[in-house]
């Protein structure tokens, strides 16, 4: 099912007559693709869940339309959209059997979709087999663990058959190891049914690692859509620069000056025809090449070793941040005992933005 957001805009009316109101989707314009995983991608209060709520109808828009393939949905009840919803939190019935969770929304079901009691547990053990807990369908919400209970969760958004899965930083609750897992699983999911699904998060690494698309957001305006190897290695500006990577980019104050790219007194780059101004540079982690008579002199604080690479961190007055952390090959040999290291740095993995507006500069 092809999804189309058109013009969305969301709006809260401030607190107090004096307040302006509050804009918390601003004019997103977006086709998710027939069966596509697309990632909702931003830092807390960027407008990613009023999004997903402007999707299911638990919110009306000021304004704008949503359209589930050719059908205007803008104002239809969230009960007749067809979607699949996953929360944060679960929100399984206690008092109920993993069974009886699955069938639930089954059961209110009316009309020719009406099922009988063995259909609803056919349907039922189907997707519990899908998500991997067909053993478990006997026992209580409390007897699961974490994982187990986010699973129960989105077997009972399956069970129905959504146009469309959403789903709100469903791994928020999980420990690191569980998180991995459960992502993973996620995928394969979404790959088997083949249902349109958007997942919201604010942790870039999960949206990057099972997206087909990702959606950067900040305070309800979208920054950059793409796949998330083409954002993370072409960001149009210096938030979403910063927001995606793990270690995070490092920043420079710089300088274009003469046709070139100076942060300090070295010269890191050519910038032929680029005009003379102040400038963020940024560079990827993997971007530093430990060079002798590299143009980027920081001051040596220690080395980190990682297995297959070595972690170098350093510091530099132009930088943005205290500490310069690069990641280079573990066969580089590092001089420990020297107050200071040199680098050049690979081009690809080099950024530079607007001193004023921090949108992208390309200088090669």
């Amino acid at each position: 099912m092809k999804v189309v957001l058109q013009n969305l805009t969301k709006k809260f009316p401030g607190r107090g007559k004096k307040s302006e109101d509050v804009v918390a989707v601003d004019n997103f314009n977006f086709e998710i693709p027939d069966g596509k995983l697309v990632g909702l991608l931003g830092p807390s209060g960027c407008g990613k869940s009023t999004t997903l709520n402007l999707l299911c109808g638990l919110l009306k828009p000021t304004s704008g339309k949503v359209f589930f393939g050719e059908d205007d949905v803008t104002d239809l009840p969230a009960e007749n959209r067809g979607v699949g919803m996953v929360f944060q939190n679960y929100a399984l019935y206690p008092h109920l059997t993993v069974r009886q969770n699955i069938i639930f929304p089954l059961q209110n079901l009316k009309g020719k979709d009406k099922m009988s009691k063995e259909e609803m547990g056919k349907k039922a053990l189907e997707v519990a087999k899908l998500v991997q807990i067909d053993e478990l369908m006997d026992r209580k919400p409390k007897e699961l663990s974490g994982g187990q209970q986010q699973r129960v969760a989105i077997a009972r958004a399956l069970v129905k058959r959504p146009r469309v899965l959403l789903l709100d930083e469903p791994l928020s609750n999980l420990d690191a190891r569980l998180r991995l897992q459960t992502r993973e699983e996620i995928r394969r999911i979404q790959r088997e049914t083949g249902i349109t699904t958007v997942f919201v998060t604010h942790d870039q690494e999960e949206a990057m690692s099972i997206s087909d698309m990702i959606v950067v957001m900040r305070a309800g305006v979208v920054q950059q859509i793409g796949k998330p190897q083409n954002v993370y290695d072409d960001p149009v500006n210096l938030f979403v620069a910063k927001f995606l990577g793990t270690p995070p980019i490092n920043v420079f104050y710089g300088r274009i000056k003469d046709g070139g790219l100076y942060i300090g007194d070295g010269k890191i780059a050519d910038a032929a025809g680029v005009p003379d101004q102040d400038v963020y540079a940024a560079v990827r982690p993997e971007g530093f090449i430990l060079d002798d008579n590299g143009p980027l002199c920081c001051g040596l604080s220690r080395v980190e070793i990682m297995g297959r690479d070595i972690s170098v961190v350093s510091t530099h007055d132009s930088a943005e941040n205290p500490v310069i952390r690069s990641i280079i090959s573990s066969e580089s040999n590092v001089n420990t005992q020297s107050p200071e290291v040199r680098f050049s740095v690979k081009p690809n993995k080099l950024f530079v933005f607007s001193g004023q507006t921090e949108d992208r500069i390309r200088i090669n």
